[in-house]
């Protein structure tokens, strides 16, 4: 007999895309229980990888997340890169989950013009 090893709705049958789909979601949805009227129409989303700009300079590192200011009608959209960030997170599911929780912060931050610390007291703004 073929079939799935665990019901469609247990957490193990989840893809690690799905899982850090979710990361991002309970990130953003954390912090519009805090910027509730500042974060209003702000779009969040997950990219695979960010696109290459031929003007960006190699010694740059990749970015983890990004910014796209609203425009044109089109709501301000803050983007998470999840390869970038899973290759920098490593394996360990709760540095991976801090690594989005700083990179979702930082991007709400520059969006509100506020330090990332001001926007949530838990960043962690250490280097690894």
């Amino acid at each position: 007999m073929r079939g799935p090893l665990a019901p469609a709705d247990a957490p193990i049958s989840r893809t690690r895309a799905e899982r850090f789909d979710d990361l991002v979601r309970d990130e953003a949805r954390r912090l519009e229980q805090r910027w509730s009227r500042e974060l209003t129409g702000v779009e969040f989303a997950v990219e695979e990888v960010p696109p290459v700009e031929s003007w960006a300079d190699p010694a740059e590192p990749v970015p983890l997340g990004r910014l796209l200011p609203a425009e044109d009608g089109r709501p301000a959209r803050i983007v998470v890169y999840r390869r970038p960030v899973e290759a920098r997170g490593g394996d360990d599911e709760r540095d991976r989950a801090r690594l989005v929780r700083d990179v979702v912060v930082e991007e709400v931050a520059d969006l509100l013009g506020l330090a990332p610390e001001s926007v949530d007291p838990t960043y962690d703004s250490r280097d690894d």
